[in-house]
């Protein structure tokens, strides 16, 4: 009987080993993200600071690919402030995964701690 109690864990554990590798590799990649999105949120919000220093009526460009087209400083601002908002958004929705991955992981592992644990009870 106990062969097959020791199979059991035996997958469990590659289950979770692989479960938890997965799992790693997500929480690294969303980690990744989240730097991403704070770098494009903090260099809009440099921008935008700089433009706000700047007379109403300078010319300002936007650009847009291989070229720059004339844009009102409001229209910029506004631009700039939507991309901050969007980056907030974005990072808040990857904190939350990276929270249930990390959740679903810790799970896995209770759930095998309590088959040794019931195991050792036998």
């Amino acid at each position: 009987m106990a062969a097959p109690v020791d199979m059991e864990l035996k997958k469990a554990f590659a289950e979770l080993q692989a479960k938890m590798i997965d799992t790693q590799q997500k929480v690294k990649l969303a980690d990744i993200q989240i730097e991403q999105m704070n770098r494009t949120k903090k260099h809009a919000q440099l921008t935008d600071s700089e433009i706000l220093t700047l007379p109403d009526e300078t010319r300002m460009y936007e650009g847009i690919g291989r070229m720059f087209i004339l844009q009102s400083k409001r229209l910029i601002h506004k631009q700039l402030v939507e991309k901050q908002k969007v980056a907030d958004g974005k990072i808040k929705e990857l904190e939350q995964r990276k929270a249930y991955l990390e959740r679903s992981v810790k799970e896995a592992e209770d759930n095998i701690r309590e088959m040794l644990a019931a195991r050792r009870s036998q």
